[in-house]
């Protein structure tokens, strides 16, 4: 007989938890689905009937982590403010989601690494990605209909502002003495607007 949904969904949340800690721990290629197993006290088939491989497993908490990022009630920010208050709202959103995840960015690294390999992996990527530029595209879009900004591709702001983000995320990996994520994403990020607005 499955389990309750309530008991499933706590189960799952209590699997995930655990693999987090032996993820950081022993990293992804050397963490066992036996070690998640002995971390929660459970039998490895009972992991399984929630998480058909530890690739799965990688996934769920990636989702967990990362996916929710863009999933905001979106349509406020774009009628109640101007484009470059959207962005700067978006931008602020996104540094306080990222600093609420920095301990799992060791483990997110290597998941980057995986999906030069692995499909699954890279299909889970694209959905966050596509999230990302679904947020920013109408914004910057509404921002060149309005006069705000110059006759700009929003695609390519759209990269660009996520390059800013996700470009000083890693330099703080490689220095975190010069480097202060809350600080240069947004001065990046202002740089980049006085750069695609249009002159008065």
């Amino acid at each position: 007989m499955s389990p309750r949904k309530d008991v499933s969904e706590e189960r799952r949340n209590q699997i995930m938890e655990a693999a987090e800690e032996v993820f950081n721990a022993k990293g992804l290629s050397k963490s066992r689905m036996e070690d998640i197993a002995e971390k929660t006290g459970l039998s490895k088939g009972t992991l399984y009937l929630y998480f058909k491989s530890k690739d799965n497993l990688i996934i769920a908490i990636f989702d967990r982590i990362f996916g929710g990022l863009f999933k905001k009630d979106k349509p406020q920010s774009i009628e109640k403010f101007s484009a470059v208050e959207s962005i700067r709202n978006f931008t602020d959103e996104a540094i306080k989601d990222y600093l609420r995840v920095l301990y799992m960015f060791p483990v997110a690294y290597e998941f980057l690494a995986l999906a030069f390999r692995n499909g699954t992996v890279q299909k889970a990527l694209k959905r966050y990605f596509n999230d990302y530029m679904d947020e920013l595209i109408p914004i910057i879009q509404i921002g060149v209909d309005s006069g705000e900004f110059r006759q700009v591709d929003p695609n390519e702001v759209a990269l660009a502002v996520g390059a800013i983000i996700e470009g000083t995320i890693l330099l703080w990996v490689y220095d975190k003495s010069r480097v202060d994520p809350k600080t240069h994403i947004r001065s990046g990020i202002d740089l980049l607007i006085e750069g695609i607005r249009k002159n008065k």
